[in-house]
């Protein structure tokens, strides 16, 4: 079955700002506008760049609501509800659908290391618990878990599991994922891969540099869908020490001092 595409382009994995160890609203605002003057097609609320491993409930259903109501309708929303906890993943993805989204992301199980079967099962209840549409998320580097083709075969059978952010070094393994085609549409969860995704027929990026670079980083997408892919390749060549300067410490350490300087 064809499933339903949440965004076509670049969306950003939105850095959760603090001061005095509480969320800064004031500057989440600005930063949210910018993304939406940049032509962001998607915000990811809650994600890793979002630090929702440290948020408590309160903070993050805070995030979720203040950013839903700033955006007003102006981009797609897109909530982080992902835990290596299944029923709190279910607690959140049922409050994200409350609020109101247009997607939720979901990072594999962390650390618990689940069986094949087990991490199936995890996804499966969570998209159950939910009529909205569900990206997976694979980042292996930070969850010690990968995704196999064959799990992500059966998970592409729930109908309203539509997509994979992809956030593996592998060009091989991206090349594998294209076999999923409509079943399972292909974002990149690296920037550095964000034009080999879009050759390989990704739908786009989960990006990270995009909170400092929203212009730049729709462009990469947009000359690409456009078919303008000379221009397209170009950008992401001139951006791509500054998108592998944004991992030289643990994400989203680079990115939030990078935003804090300007």
């Amino acid at each position: 079955m064809t499933k339903k595409k949440i965004f076509e382009g670049a969306s950003t994995a939105l850095i959760t700002p603090f001061k005095r160890g509480k969320i800064d609203y004031s500057s989440l605002d600005k930063i949210i506008e910018m993304q939406i003057a940049g032509g962001i097609s998607a915000l990811v609320v809650g994600g890793t760049t979002g630090e929702a491993a440290t948020l408590t409930d309160k903070e993050r259903y805070e995030l979720y609501t203040h950013v839903k109501d700033k955006a007003r309708g102006r981009t797609k929303i897109i909530f982080g509800t992902g835990t290596n906890d299944t029923e709190q993943a279910v607690r959140h993805t049922k409050m994200a659908t409350r609020v109101g989204c247009d997607g939720v992301l979901i990072v594999t199980p962390y650390y618990n290391k689940g069986t094949y079967s087990g991490v199936v099962r995890h996804y499966k209840k969570i998209a159950s618990s939910s009529d909205v549409p569900v990206i997976l998320y694979n980042v292996p580097s930070r969850t010690g878990v990968n995704l196999t083709l064959k799990q992500l075969w059966e998970l592409s059978k729930v109908e309203n599991i539509v997509a994979i952010k992809e956030a593996s070094d592998s060009a091989d393994r991206l090349t594998e994922l294209t076999s999923l085609g409509d079943e399972l549409y292909l974002y990149a969860g690296n920037d550095t891969q964000i034009y080999s995704t879009l050759a390989l027929g990704g739908l786009g990026v989960i990006s990270v540099l995009s909170n400092l670079f929203p212009e730049n980083i729709s462009m990469i997408c947009k000359n690409y869908l456009d078919g303008k892919h000379d221009l397209s390749l170009s950008e992401q060549l001139r951006l791509f020490d500054f998108m592998r300067l944004m991992f030289t410490e643990t994400n989203p350490s680079p990115i939030k001092y990078a935003m804090s300087l300007v």
